[in-house]
């Protein structure tokens, strides 16, 4: 069992003379930078997110479209409130939060997609959210230790995706794929 190694007093007199560190402290044990980074990559992530969803969401037509329409608003709301989780956590850790329009789509790990058709939608959303669910995992694997409240971060954002991908493949499983042609 690991001990406690540094006495209060001395905890204390750290605390006072970093204090424009905020939270940061010599315990922090990643890369600071990198890790606002990666925070800001997947801060670009979900807002393309959101975007794609939204878009899929007002796009979306045909006899099965309602349905799957309201589960890409959910889906759309859901990544707004991860991005926004993101962009806090940069603020903690003494970064910026990059929303800049011009870089969003280079520095996200996922793609938008103008798809036309409701099937296409619901595939690229899906392959959208394995890339979240196997970037997030990554990063969790790499923070590990080291800076825990990122990983906790992530690892409640993994969970969400990894709900949205089945959403998508639940979908997929109940929306006929070739659906037949109008009478002519």
């Amino acid at each position: 069992m690991a001990e406690f190694l540094t006495d209060i007093t001395t905890i204390r007199e750290r605390a006072r003379a970093e204090i424009d560190k905020g939270p940061i402290t010599d315990a922090y044990g990643a890369d600071l930078e990198r890790v606002i980074q990666v925070c800001n990559e997947a801060l670009a992530t979900e807002l393309v997110c959101v975007l794609r969803y939204k878009r899929h969401y007002y796009t979306a037509s045909g006899i099965q479209s309602e349905s799957v329409a309201q589960e890409f608003l959910e889906h759309a709301g859901e990544e707004q409130e991860h991005a926004d989780k993101l962009a806090a956590r940069i603020v903690q850790l003494g970064g910026e939060p990059d929303f800049n329009p011009d870089t969003l789509t280079a520095r996200a790990h996922s793609q938008y997609d103008a798809s036309r058709g409701l099937i296409d939608m619901i595939k690229e959303d899906l392959v959208a959210e394995r890339v979240a669910v196997a970037t997030y995992t990554e990063i969790i694997q790499w923070l590990g230790e080291r800076d825990i409240t990122t990983r906790r971060v992530f690892e409640e954002l993994l969970a969400k995706e990894e709900e949205h991908a089945d959403d998508m493949q639940s979908l997929l499983e109940r929306i006929p794929q070739n659906p037949p042609a109008p009478p002519v």
